[in-house]
């Protein structure tokens, strides 16, 4: 009888490891998406892109809030900039990543070393 029960566990665990293959499949370009990877090259761009995007939107916010002499206009103009910012620099765009780089492979076990100890 206990035989029988662990082939029932066993089965169930084949299930459950089937349908985590089919998630893995179908949540790895979400994930790899919202991964963010970008290289060192496109972290310079995107600073320098926010940096100036902000600094223009503020800019045309006080303008419009000057001309129009409206506090809440000059507010949601800054904001419609900051949002319209955020959608340029915080997504990992494709041209944020033309220069990867080259990672060295890691060794097959080397364990780590504590004290002059190994310890796995």
């Amino acid at each position: 009888m206990t035989g029988h029960h662990c082939d029932k566990i066993k089965g169930a665990n084949t299930e459950l490891d089937l349908d985590h293959n089919i998630m893995d499949e179908i949540l790895a370009p979400i994930r790899d998406a919202f991964e963010g990877q970008i290289d060192f090259h496109g972290q310079r761009l995107a600073e320098l892109l926010s940096t100036v995007l902000l600094i223009i939107s503020g800019a045309v916010s006080f303008i419009i809030g000057y001309t129009y002499k409206d506090i809440y206009l000059t507010l949601w103009s800054g904001l419609a900039g900051t949002l319209f910012t955020a959608f340029v620099v915080v997504p990992p765009w494709p041209v944020y990543n033309r220069n990867p780089e080259k990672w060295l492979g890691s060794k097959a076990n080397p364990g780590i070393t504590v004290d002059g100890v190994k310890v796995q």
